[in-house]
Parts: structure tokens; sequence; C-alpha cells
């Protein structure tokens, strides 16, 4: 349970950076996604969980980590 809300954090830790970097350009990102089509915005939602998929199963089966 520690491990996930560790996990957790660093998500926000790691989402919250652009915001603080970047704070005009992260408003015209956010204005764009706003006008993406449903679906555009569904496909890039499910990539991101396929490489997300990814990233975990080669880290849990490889040596290098």
């Amino acid at each position: 349970m520690k491990t996930l809300f560790l996990l957790v954090g660093m998500v926000l830790i790691l989402e919250g950076i652009p915001y603080i970097a970047f704070p005009e350009a992260m408003r015209d990102w956010l204005c764009k996604l706003s006008d993406m089509k449903a679906e555009q915005l569904r496909m890039i939602g499910l990539l991101s969980m396929g490489v997300g998929l990814l990233v975990c199963w080669f880290v849990q089966r490889s040596g290098y980590f």
C-alpha cells in the first residue's frame, strides 16, 4: 500500500512540472485538447495506457532495473 501511495505522489509531481515550467504553453495545449474530438482523445488515452503497460511489463521482466 505504501508503494501505491508513493507512486500516486510521483505521478502528481510529474504531472505538475509542465504547469510550473511552462504555464502559457500548457494553457494553449489544453485549449487545443478541448477542441479535439472524443474519438481522438480516446485513442490518445488508449495509446498512453498501452505504452504504460509495456513499460511496466518490461521493467518487471527485465533485469535492467
